[in-house]
């Protein structure tokens, strides 16, 4: 979806440092609401097409702003005319400080390998993650809005590659999807951050975060533990994320993984390393609130149907499927049947009114993956990312090899909402 969420006034961008995989050179600004990430021409015209012509696809990514392409002469009026949204809403100055970091990005990257780059060149370094381009896809930032961001990237696909893939790095992939769950399950965790996600201090970083790194869904994840490494990133007491919440998040994923799954097969198209980012609110007492908070909200008149899913305030950066309110005004999160009558959760502990808080199977309204809008809190985001390699293929019918993984994700989140 093409953005429309008003992007933050007065900001100066920094390094991104929520990332838990994917290429250096990322930005957002200082309250991480516009997300800047340096691309190549196919992940650009991929993000253009799906907005263009495939709307169902473009609802499972993050929403897409606009695009940047810096050089030695670009200006700020250059930087308007690519970007109408920003030329009334950045400051000058914030503009300035765009363009002054998107260069010194794509200079660094220039002086580390001089050589030029087609649009569907895979590039081989050896020491940096850097995209050698002048280009980046400004984005909405999924992991904007939360207290504690839980985030994970699963790597889909049982084959990594695409067909221009170097032939030596074909086998390097081929090696990982032997080695890794890419080959067991058509996915595996690149990076996962989890708030407050061991009891041993020295295993958190500054923000009391344990971070998983490529290494953990390489070399300590397989068929046999996978689950199980799902279950530290959803279930964590030591952050009040106990089983009830636990559960309502592992369902909430799965109603929305079902969506990506239909929208898959419903789509003609190649991803080769694409992903998908799940984040929610890792705080638990902040994730109580933002539930009690919603139902609150979603009680109001500002959030009435009028022929549609529930948008006021909600951001439309998401799947559609999430939470609505039933005709005795309670809300109600919507999971699939197969869950049962066991998911009802009949209250929320030290959560003021949870006694309200519902679950049911058959609704279509929007989730509650929060809001870039005004202070509304946010509770989850499921966003399909990573489309360096990606293309639409007319006549080839679906991806099989990004369902494979997507489909294991659901039969594993159908454990987890139902243990």
């Amino acid at each position: 979806m093409m953005g429309s969420t008003p992007i933050p006034k007065h900001h100066e961008l920094k390094p991104y440092n929520l990332a838990v995989a994917g290429h250096d050179g990322t930005m957002c600004d200082s309250q991480g609401e516009l997300f800047i990430k340096p691309c190549t021409d196919q992940e650009l015209q991929f993000y253009k097409t799906a907005n263009e012509s495939h709307q169902a696809f473009a609802d499972l990514m993050p929403v897409f702003m606009g695009e940047l392409e810096l050089n030695d002469s670009t200006s700020v009026r250059d930087l308007d005319e690519q970007l109408p949204a920003v030329s009334e809403i950045l400051s000058k100055e914030t503009k300035e400080e765009i363009i002054k970091f998107s260069k010194e990005q794509a200079a660094e990257a220039a002086t580390q390998s001089p050589a030029p780059s087609t649009d569907r060149q895979w590039t081989e370094k050896a020491k940096s993650r850097k995209i050698e381009t002048n280009k980046s896809v400004v984005l909405e930032n999924s992991a904007y809005g939360y207290t504690r961001p839980n985030i994970m990237d699963a790597k889909l696909g049982k084959r990594l590659w695409a067909d221009d893939a170097p032939k030596a790095k074909q086998e390097r992939f081929d090696i990982i999807t032997k080695e890794t769950t890419n080959g067991s399950h058509g996915f595996r965790i690149a990076g996962m951050r989890v708030y407050k996600g061991s009891t041993n201090p020295d295993e958190l970083d500054e923000q009391d975060y344990k971070v998983y790194d490529k290494h953990y869904g390489r070399l300590g994840v397989n068929a046999d533990n996978v689950v199980e490494a799902m279950r530290k990133f959803i279930f964590n007491p030591q952050a009040g994320i106990d089983e009830e919440l636990g559960k309502i998040i592992a369902g909430l994923f799965l109603n929305d993984l079902r969506r990506i799954e239909e929208v898959l097969a419903s789509e003609e198209s190649r991803m080769y390393s694409a992903s998908l980012l799940f984040t929610f609110e890792g705080d638990g007492n902040a994730l109580r609130a933002a539930l009690d908070r919603t139902r609150a909200d979603m009680s109001g008149e500002q959030y009435k149907k009028d022929d549609g899913p529930y948008t006021s305030g909600l951001s439309a950066s998401r799947v559609d499927s999430g939470i609505e309110m039933d005709d005795e005004g309670q809300m109600v999160f919507p999971i699939n049947a197969a869950i049962g009558q066991n998911m009802i959760l009949a209250n929320l502990a030290q959560a003021p009114g949870s006694q309200d808080i519902q679950l049911t199977a058959d609704s279509d309204a929007d989730s509650m993956s929060g809001s870039s809008n005004g202070d509304i809190p946010r509770i989850y985001s499921l966003k399909l990312i990573d489309f360096a390699h990606a293309e639409w293929t007319p006549g080839q019918g679906p991806d099989e090899n990004a369902l494979f993984g997507v489909r294991s994700l659901i039969k594993i989140f159908e454990q987890l909402a139902d243990d």
